[in-house]
């Protein structure tokens, strides 16, 4: 009899596997959560020293599906979005693979269901398409069910549970996710996806089905305004309680951002499989290395210690940022004293003014305002792998109309500024001032500008009031994703003497925001304290 399809099974060879009566996952009186587990102790191990025995749930990974798979009072899964983060090579591949053959033809199976892996490249999805068909070839009575078509990385299921439903493995680098009905999608490091185009696209299209899964499993991302960094914080806050979502899991196994990273302890934390099927041997090795070279120090941090860590050191270290995000109260800043920090970026790129408001507990509050251009927000996002567009919906970037930036906006919005608060100074870039000076004087404002080098003479003192406000935690910037994406991004670089300056042209990524910042911190004077009544003046 002729293929399905190229690289797929003759259909003459089907009808011949001995199927059982009642299959482990059938047994009466089991919950949802023990019918998954009993589905994927059914499945085989493939490759390995326990090749040729069936899998085994480690009680973290029953921990997570009993979380995931649980039901409410009328018998609904709830959870239709979950995270599971951890440390490299602690089997994600394998219960990634599982979880897709249960909603493919197990106890999570419907009819004419759409199960995908989505993945980085080719390659990877090809990853998990093949450990699926692995364990369908060990497997004999599943194996019989389904057309595996290996040229497009599909799986057909033609009996039983989950009659007509497919499979299929997808990557990020693919034209076009548009069509798709997910029943269930497994994301497989999501945590290097360069953007969120596939994720989004996977998780808008889940809409017509009536109890649909989105299941990302990775190590954490290294950038804060990253998807999966998004997801874990978002997590993170349905744990505390800040955020009421029943639909929505998080499972974080993660060394804490202070903790010892050469004590077994701190590997434990993020690798729950340690010492199982994760070597105990291999990462004390890793360690070891990491150890005596820096430059492999934030590689074991992020892939092993599963801490959010770039593989470059910050300027500012991440934990020191994140304890000055205190909100601010705008309102209460109205006619203030204030002190501006202004970074004129090219024609077409982010351009940020800065305020800064010290207050006389020593206390700073800061306002920042980003500017783009509008035309083809949607490409720098691709080109800078930041979501720019998603940062201007939510109001913390402006998008000026046109092309490029124009100095007339960005002249009118001081001046609509100054009569708000009360600007005793604007420190600004040389680059492209004469412009924005035009347009003030066209529009006949005045504003208290103040010429700041970029070299190692002025910014030095900069970088210094700068580094010295966030780690005293003077400093209150409300979380701002846009300045917390400079700060991210800043290198700094020393001269001879030890100045130091933020360098743009080594930088990891746009700091504009934070120069402007360092800037207005620069000229800010401190505040004064409020003058005493008459009466208790002449106390004293």
């Amino acid at each position: 009899m002729a293929l399905r399809g190229k690289g797929a099974k003759p259909l003459s060879e089907r009808g011949n596997a001995d199927h059982r009566p009642v299959k482990p996952w059938e047994t009466p009186g089991m919950t949802r959560p023990e019918r998954v587990r009993a589905f994927i102790e059914d499945l085989p191990i493939t490759a390995g020293k326990l090749a040729g025995t069936k899998m085994r749930l480690r009680p973290f990974q029953w921990s997570f599906i009993r979380a995931v798979y649980a039901e409410d009072e009328s018998g609904t899964r709830p959870i239709r979005s979950a995270v599971l983060s951890m440390g490299r090579k602690n089997g994600k591949t394998q219960l990634a693979a599982a979880l897709g053959l249960c909603h493919l033809m197990g106890p999570e199976a419907e009819p004419r269901g759409e199960v995908y892996s989505a993945a980085l490249t080719r390659d990877q999805a090809s990853k998990l398409f093949a450990e699926m068909v692995a364990i369908l070839t060990e497997h004999p009575e599943l194996d019989d069910r389904v057309n595996v078509v290996r040229f497009t990385k599909q799986v057909e299921v033609l009996t039983g549970d989950g009659k007509g439903s497919i499979y299929q493995a997808l990557s990020a680098d693919a034209d076009s996710k548009l069509g798709l009905s997910p029943s269930f999608v497994v994301y497989d490091e999501l945590g290097s996806a360069p953007n969120r185009k596939l994720y989004d696209a996977l998780d808008t299209s889940t809409g017509a089905r009536e109890n649909p899964l989105l299941m990302s499993i990775s190590t954490q991302a290294a950038a804060d305004h990253h998807v999966f960094s998004e997801l874990v914080d978002y997590g993170l806050k349905v744990q505390s309680g800040d955020i009421i979502d029943p639909s929505f899991h998080l499972t974080l196994h993660a060394a804490a951002q202070d903790a010892d990273p050469w004590a077994a302890e701190t590997w434990a934390a993020a690798n729950p499989a340690l010492g199982d099927f994760l070597s105990l041997e291999n990462v004390e090795r890793m360690a070891s290395q990491a150890k005596l070279v820096p430059s492999k120090e934030a590689a074991f941090r992020n892939l092993i210690l599963n801490q959010r860590v770039s593989s470059e050191a910050r300027f500012i270290h991440r934990a020191e940022w994140d304890a000055c995000a205190v909100p601010v109260d705008r309102e209460a800043l109205h006619g203030r004293s204030c002190w501006v920090g202004l970074d004129l970026g090219g024609t077409r790129d982010l351009t940020a003014a800065v305020f800064v408001f010290p207050h006389e507990n020593g206390g700073i509050d800061v306002l920042p305002f980003h500017f783009m251009p509008e035309n083809n927000i949607a490409g720098r996002s691709d080109e800078d792998r930041v979501p720019y567009d998603l940062w201007a919906k939510q109001g913390h970037i402006t998008l000026i109309p046109g092309a490029t930036i124009d100095p007339s906006f960005i002249a009118h919005f001081l001046l609509q500024m100054s009569e708000t608060f009360d600007v005793q100074s604007i420190a600004f870039d040389r680059w492209r001032i004469e412009d924005l000076k035009r347009e003030l004087g066209l529009l006949g404002g005045a504003l208290p500008l103040v010429s700041h080098g970029q070299g190692f003479k002025d910014m030095s003192l900069a970088v210094d009031a700068l580094e010295r406000s966030v780690a005293e935690r003077k400093l209150r910037h409300g979380g701002n994703p846009v300045l917390t994406m400079c700060a991210s991004n800043a290198v700094v670089t020393r001269d001879p003497a030890g100045g130091r300056k933020l360098d743009k042209s080594k930088a990891r990524g746009r700091i504009d925001g934070l120069v402007a910042l360092a800037m207005a911190l620069n000229v800010a004077k401190p505040a004064e304290p409020e003058a005493l009544p008459a009466c208790l003046a002449d106390l004293l």
